[in-house]
């Protein structure tokens, strides 16, 4: 994306899109949905495995894979060993990892000033 950094703004990516959370054993799949479809790219271009396994650091992923759905505007994640070794086996308050999303959703993504009234909230 060609745009200078005058033309941007930093928010976080719950306002470009929305989330859903799954589990299978100590696995966690995330949605990401963009709110609309001009954002999607965005969204591809800035959501990579990379910056979702430093997201997710402290819960030390031992993979991290992205599959893109572009007619959807979404695109999923799957994050391997990261729930405490899953639902039977972890001692924590979250074991299915449903609050996981809401983490990913706080990443901070860069939108041209331009796409600012396709944001959710304010």
């Amino acid at each position: 994306m060609n745009t200078s950094t005058d033309d941007m703004i930093e928010v976080p990516l719950y306002r470009a899109a929305h989330g859903r959370t799954g589990d299978k054993g100590d696995r966690s799949n995330i949605s990401v949905i963009a709110w609309h479809a001009d954002l999607y790219p965005l969204l591809a271009e800035q959501l990579t495995p990379e910056r979702v396994s430093m997201q997710f650091r402290h819960r030390a992923p031992a993979r991290v894979q992205r599959f893109l759905l572009p007619r959807l505007h979404a695109m999923n994640f799957v994050l391997d060993a990261v729930l405490d070794g899953g639902v039977n086996d972890a001692l924590n308050l979250d074991a299915h990892g449903k609050a996981l999303s809401f983490l990913l959703l706080d990443m901070p993504i860069r939108v041209p000033r331009a796409l600012a009234p396709l944001l959710a909230g304010p």
